[in-house]
């Protein structure tokens, strides 16, 4: 039995418990909180402030680090790395290399194992990027989002005067996905790929034309998008905008000889964006205290990692039932 922590409870901690408590080899022992244990309720897993992580050393194989990348993870990585082997959904995607930097140096002087930015992107999809382009040399990889929920973008738009709530949605523009996968020469840039679809609430007495205009307009998030602004209720929000699925593709097109095509593609479609990820960490959880057993240490990626050590099934398994 793989024993596991998690650390921090939020959408991505309950989803990496959620899916703890579907395995048979792994289970939860543990989840540690910022906040008053007592006033944090879990699927069943026992609670701890971070405060007292230092006293399950030993009692532990691996922690789930579940906090966000803008600030969470850059600090608390090496820190909970210097005292077990770890997993987390980095996904600052320019911030990678330094963070595995940072990751690599805690956990080799420790003598522990961390696995950075094991999601679905970055982490299923970068695995399938570099298959992609292993197998077609020759050719190019597109990667589309969407539809989803971007909780960043959600977050622009509520920070806008006059919005009370909202849900953007990210939208792949399918002309461009279908014309990328059979191979043709298509413009790529942010608005022939993809869309932006805005759910807005708006305060009472609010100026819609003003609210629709900022959106539209802002840079670095609509401005070089096709976006569309839908003013609603808060009840119509709550019922029809209330989840948080993601999901996108990976393509790789290219060619195995002259006017000979061929495309790899990889489709998510997730009903929950969080629980999701939870159970990507789950997985990368299993395969590091397994790589941590044989005596492994330093940082390492899903580049890294076998099939056969994400499994919970025996190399004999896999090889009868899979290949």
């Amino acid at each position: 039995m793989i024993r596991v922590g998690i650390n921090g409870y939020g959408n991505l901690g309950r989803g990496a418990e959620l899916a703890l408590s579907q395995l048979e080899d792994m289970e939860c022992v543990v989840v540690f909180t910022r906040r008053d244990p007592g006033k944090v309720t879990t699927l069943g897993a026992p609670v701890a402030h971070v405060d007292e992580m230092a006293e399950y050393v030993g009692k532990l194989d691996v922690v789930l680090n579940c906090g966000g990348s803008a600030t969470d993870l850059r600090t608390q990585g090496p820190q909970v790395a210097k005292l077990f082997n770890t997993v987390d959904s980095f996904d600052t995607h320019a911030k990678i290399p330094e963070h595995f930097e940072a990751l690599d140096a805690a956990a080799e002087e420790a003598g522990t194992l961390a696995l950075i930015s094991a999601g679905w992107d970055p982490g299923l999809f970068s695995i399938m990027r570099v298959l992609g382009e292993a197998v077609l040399p020759s050719g190019s990889t597109t990667t589309f989002w969407g539809p989803g929920v971007s909780q960043g973008h959600s977050d622009a738009v509520r920070r806008v005067e006059g919005v009370a709530d909202a849900r953007q949605y990210t939208v792949p523009v399918e002309e461009t996905v279908q014309a990328v996968k059979n191979g043709e020469n298509v413009e790529l840039s942010p608005r022939t790929m993809h869309e932006r679809v805005c759910y807005v609430v708006a305060d009472e007495g609010a100026d819609l034309e003003r609210i629709e205009r900022e959106i539209v307009e802002m840079p670095n998030y609509f401005a070089d998008y096709d976006t569309a602004v839908n003013f609603v209720s808060a009840e119509e929000l709550a019922r029809e905008h209330g989840g948080i699925p993601h999901g996108g593709q990976v393509i790789r097109a290219g060619q195995t000889d002259d006017g000979i095509d061929s495309a790899i593609t990889y489709q998510l479609q997730l009903g929950s964006n969080p629980e999701f990820t939870g159970s990507v960490l789950v997985a990368a959880g299993r395969a590091v205290a397994r790589m941590a057993a044989r005596g492994q240490t330093g940082a390492v990626t899903l580049f890294d990692v076998t099939l056969t050590d994400l499994s919970p099934k025996s190399a004999a398994q896999l090889r009868k039932n899979y290949l």
